[in-house]
């Protein structure tokens, strides 16, 4: 059990005692895994400057402070999204909370509806470039890097020399653990894409697709964090399996793939 606080100055204090190396951000389904800490303190969302309280379902909205395979860990046990109303600044807020407490590694998880064919619910995919849907335009760069001879390269993050933000050594350790490698789209959300919109990111070169993630690894990056990014593919993207999707589906996938996520972290911190 994790003892919980109501103080960020508190939190604070315990995180200067016990600098954390990295932070985990836990999407939808996945917040449980917070459970694994040892020896942690908590807070809620709403007690830290500049972050609310979270109002999706699957989504704790907690801060947590413990270690993780003998590795002090920060984890965001649920985040925030723009389709909640939030601003930019609010959403990614949650990575500048953890570079200021001293975590230089990020690594974040989300909840994805799989694109690439050989993508099945329950599987896991390491991120190794993504594209922000949430830009205005955002297209236009994306074709124009993908063109045979683009007058001025706009490489997808990821893709580009100097341009990615996810490190090539984390990269290889979750390579290393088995787990297979994309692009991964992040929309606005909320409602799930149509057939006609994953055909289109399709074109653009994603292999799954969510509401989260693109912009907090941005951020990351620009602090100067060593960044990695799991998906955890809950479904089959729009048009691309039988029936509909919906949200208690994508947390019930989180929660069948929680051991071996765990897994996955466990080995990778271990590494770190």
């Amino acid at each position: 059990m994790s003892q919980p606080v109501r103080d960020y100055a508190v939190f604070r204090t315990a995180a200067r005692r016990r600098p954390p190396r990295a932070a985990l951000i836990l999407g939808s389904g996945l917040s449980g895994l917070g459970d694994v800490l040892e020896d942690a303190v908590e807070l809620p969302f709403a007690c830290v400057p500049g972050l609310d309280a979270s109002s999706v379902p699957g989504h704790r909205g907690v801060l947590m402070l413990g270690t993780w395979a003998n590795v002090p860990v920060l984890a965001f046990a649920g985040r925030l999204h723009f389709y909640e109303g939030h601003a930019w600044d609010r959403v990614v807020r949650p990575v500048h909370v953890a570079h200021e407490l001293g975590a230089s590694i990020l690594i974040a998880t989300n909840a994805a509806g799989g694109i690439r064919a050989d993508l099945s619910p329950g599987d896991l995919m390491a991120l190794h470039g993504h594209l922000d849907c949430t830009q205005p335009g955002w297209w236009r760069a994306t074709l124009a890097s993908n063109a045979p001879s683009p007058p001025t390269p706009l490489p997808r993050w990821g893709e580009g020399i100097n341009a990615a933000p996810y490190s090539t050594r984390l990269l290889t350790i979750l390579q290393q653990l088995g787990l297979p490698t994309g692009v991964y789209a992040q929309l606005t959300g909320p409602c799930y894409e149509t057939p006609a919109e994953i055909r289109a990111i399709r074109i653009c070169g994603a292999d799954a697709v969510g509401m989260s993630t693109g912009r907090e690894i941005a951020t990351g990056f620009e602090l100067g964090m060593e960044c990695a990014a799991i998906s955890c593919i809950t479904n089959k993207a729009a048009g691309l399996g039988s029936g509909s999707i919906n949200h208690e589906e994508v947390l019930e996938t989180g929660r069948r793939v929680r051991d071996r996520l765990i897994g996955v972290l466990t080995a990778m911190l271990a590494r770190v």
